[in-house]
């Protein structure tokens, strides 16, 4: 099923679900940049409400999710469920009421209750995901977003994406391309302040970079624009990570 159809689904069922707690939903992520890979992407939004959850809206929230995943992209989704004062008054790291992607599943299934009681707390990445929304992002439902989301510090926005590097080394191993990329949209974000895709910073770190590693950035752009599979290239996949994550965290 096309993402946009599913989230149509979800926008539904969510509405039913939670009523005029619903504030709004907020497409985010390589969808609302236009860089979405069905292979390599998930679908990722923002659910905001108006006051805290019941472990009822919480469990149906979830069994959406989980029945639609046999038609999602294998990365499925990425939501998190955000209250709308914490989106208007933005706070670092930013409180959640539910979270779900496809790392959960298992748990989820073993114990839904369970994990809808106990998955809540603040988020570092939700500032990189409101930065994005308001830059890029997609209502599917709801308020316009500039009535919901408020401004996002620039030093926030850059501690929750350096996070998402910090481990670029060993990440490098399993996910190439999607590191290398994340990589080239911090250097971006910390030499021109662009708020960029993984595809952006790729593009923006070929023109800017030297030839050793413009041409291996290009190479994973490729894979990434195109899904092409991604052959290891010995260890300049490491050189890199170690020379952007040196000029990144010496910033």
């Amino acid at each position: 099923m096309d993402p946009f159809e599913l989230l149509s689904v979800i926008s539904g069922e969510y509405q039913r679900i939670l009523g005029k707690n619903l504030c709004g939903i907020y497409v985010h992520g390589s969808l609302a940049f236009g860089c979405f890979s069905r292979d390599r992407s998930d679908i990722d939004f923002l659910v905001a409400v108006y006051k805290e959850l019941t472990q009822g809206q919480k469990e149906s929230l979830i069994l959406t999710l989980l029945r639609l995943n046999q038609t999602a992209p294998p990365k499925g989704f990425e939501m998190s469920v955000v209250l709308f004062h914490d989106c208007q008054y933005f706070h670092y790291p930013t409180s959640f009421q539910l979270h779900y992607s496809n790392a959960h599943i298992k748990k989820t299934e073993e114990n839904l209750s369970e994990y809808c009681r106990t998955m809540n707390g603040t988020d570092f990445d939700l500032a990189a995901h409101f930065t994005v929304v308001k830059k890029a992002g997609i209502v599917l439902f709801g308020k316009p977003i500039e009535e919901v989301f408020g401004e996002v510090p620039g030093n926030a926005y850059l501690a929750s994406i350096k996070l998402d590097v910090e481990d670029a080394e060993r990440d490098m191993i399993s996910n190439p391309v999607y590191i290398t990329l994340n990589l080239c949209r911090v250097l971006a974000y910390l030499k021109t302040g662009l708020v960029l895709s993984k595809g952006e910073g790729g593009k923006w770190a070929v023109a800017c970079l030297s030839d050793e590693y413009a041409g291996f950035v290009r190479k994973a752009l490729d894979c990434y624009l195109t899904d092409r599979e991604y052959i290891a290239d010995g260890n300049m996949g490491q050189k890199f990570a170690r020379y952007m994550k040196k000029i990144i965290f010496t910033n």
